[in-house]
């Protein structure tokens, strides 16, 4: 089934100048960028993004990295393209994500991991 994703290069991959290398594996892991815009999230609209996580204990702390820098926001398409995106992407924790995945090549732990990934359309 044909599905649309939305993914977030975060601040530290996009500061690291690593998002060309991200958009090419995404390319030519046969996703087609529907949208892709680089943006700076305002505190608000990241608190609404990640609304979910609000009574976490690093939920502060994710507002002030994931606000600490530009980002790129694409929708992505494909076949069955959230558990692609989610499989392409690794574990959240880079120091435990496959070899070859995304935030394995990009990110350096649970939270500078590069890249996020929606989990339902």
């Amino acid at each position: 089934m044909i599905e649309q994703t939305l993914v977030v290069i975060k601040p530290d991959a996009v500061k690291e100048k690593n998002s060309g290398a991200i958009i090419d594996i995404i390319e030519k892991n046969s996703f087609d960028i529907l949208r892709m815009e680089k943006i700076q999230l305002s505190k608000e609209k990241a608190i609404d993004f990640y609304a979910v996580h609000k009574e976490k204990q690093f939920f502060n702390e994710l507002i002030d990295y994931i606000t600490s820098g530009p980002v790129i926001v694409m929708v992505l398409e494909k076949n069955n393209a959230i558990q692609a995106w989610r499989d392409l992407m690794g574990c959240t924790d880079s120091r435990k994500a496959a070899q070859g995945t995304i935030r394995n090549l990009f990110g350096t732990d649970k939270s500078t991991n590069g890249v996020h990934g929606s989990d339902s359309p």
